[in-house]
């Protein structure tokens, strides 16, 4: 029973990390809906977390490894910069893009964490997911992946420093950004994720320096381990399912999910 527990948890990070439903307000939430502490295990979300990781990196590896040679091509290239550079810039946008949030995570690390207690607090950061996406609904932009600027990205990373608050969905914020500064839906769907790069690895990396000090983390390695692998094998899924309805402009549902999910939070944990 422990064992399934944990694989269900794993398939619940799977399912919400890249939809726009908030993965970390699911989990505060199903901790508090059964009681359970392992919703709350900084080393298993540790785990689960890398997880998701591992299958987005598996999704856009062309891409990743793409812009990483270019990048370097554009820097010791001496005649042929000009065919690196888009590739070039657009590893800055990501690098700026990710700074809001990694500056925020910084400073109210604490703050985050004492939010993520307060259900109400939860309850209303899922409506302010559910009218972001509403906002949206109808959003056609024509900028593609070389025609985002600077001042885009760094617009769209305060958006996705707003969700470090549990319940505020990062994927969703940095979509509805991107939208709002005219990207198309198939450039903003790419660009989300490569913001989620820099901001899930940095998390990852300084929870592993944490995993030492757990004196439970040999017995519980095979449930943490299984959990990760189920929440990887989700995460590729639920991430054809979201690009699926990124590009019919049918992320107006996912408002109407945020909408009934934070009202049921508000009225249940009054």
């Amino acid at each position: 029973m422990e064992l399934l527990k944990y694989i269900i948890l794993g398939i619940i990070q799977g399912i919400t990390e890249p939809l726009p439903i908030s993965s970390s307000g699911h989990l505060v939430l199903v901790k508090n809906l059964f009681n359970s502490n392992m919703a709350s295990d900084v080393n298993f979300e540790i785990f689960v977390n890398f997880g998701s990781f591992l299958a987005i990196l598996f999704i856009f590896r062309k891409d990743i490894i793409r812009l990483i040679k270019n990048f370097f091509n554009y820097i010791f290239s001496e005649k042929k910069k000009e065919i690196y550079k888009n590739d070039f810039k657009y590893c800055w946008l990501i690098v700026i893009g990710s700074i809001p949030a990694g500056i925020g995570g910084l400073l109210f690390k604490d703050k985050i964490d004492q939010f993520s207690q307060n259900l109400q607090l939860l309850g209303i950061a899922f409506l302010i997911t559910a009218v972001a996406l509403f906002l949206v609904r109808n959003s056609k932009g024509k900028k593609e992946d070389y025609d985002i600027t600077y001042k885009d990205a760094i617009i769209i990373g305060i958006m996705q420093l707003f969700a470090l608050m549990p319940g505020i969905s990062r994927s969703g914020a940095v979509l509805v950004g991107c939208l709002l500064c005219g990207l198309s839906r198939n450039s903003a769907l790419k660009y989300t994720f490569m913001l989620y790069f820099p901001v899930s690895l940095a998390s990852i990396l300084l929870g592993v320096l944490d995993l030492g000090e757990a004196g439970n983390l040999i017995s519980l390695l095979i449930p943490y381990i299984v959990g990760a692998c189920a929440a990887t094998i989700v995460t590729y899924f639920s991430y054809q399912w979201l690009s699926n309805w990124v590009r019919k402009g049918k992320l107006w549902q996912f408002s109407i999910y945020c909408l009934l999910l934070g009202v049921f939070v508000l009225f249940y944990f009054r």
